[in-house]
């Protein structure tokens, strides 16, 4: 039979830790994890800045029109670097970086390029889907809505 030699005495209630037991995580210096891109940094970014721009001034329309959430998930070697949602279901409409405060209807994963050519109508979206240029997922069909959005907003 094996016998435990390394086990510690039970810890009551009343005991509290003892100084220098724990260590702080906080700030560490050196860390793993490299420092996020500024969204500045983006070739994306004015783009974004733009249609959200737009969205603040048509919102409530959009709203009325599409009633969806949209997540846009941009990629670079397959690892999420950027995400945008894109909300016309509530309120006057909204968009804003990061992901979806409220489940997104829909979700598009894409490289920046792609997205770009598709935003500024250089790509047809359903070819490019067709060719796994991006991946939709949840309510396919409201993709239609959103290059609606776009197609409208590159009128301007």
């Amino acid at each position: 039979m094996w016998k435990r030699t390394d086990h510690q005495h039970k810890i009551k209630a009343e005991d509290g830790p003892q100084e220098g037991q724990f260590k702080e995580l906080g700030s560490a210096r050196g860390s793993a994890m490299p420092h996020p891109l500024a969204l500045s940094e983006f070739q994306s970014f004015p783009v974004f800045e733009d249609i959200s721009h737009h969205i603040k001034e048509v919102g409530a329309q959009l709203v009325k029109k599409v009633n969806a959430i949209f997540q846009l998930d941009i990629t670079k070697d397959g690892k999420i670097i950027l995400q945008w949602t894109i909300d016309l279901k509530n309120g006057s409409g909204d968009m804003y970086p990061g992901s979806a405060r409220l489940p997104a209807d829909t979700v598009f994963t894409m490289s920046e390029s792609v997205f770009m050519e598709l935003v500024l109508g250089k790509m047809n979206p359903l070819k490019a889907f067709l060719a796994g240029k991006f991946k939709v997922s949840g309510k396919i069909l409201l993709g239609q809505k959103l290059e609606r959005v776009f197609k409208d907003w590159t009128k301007i």
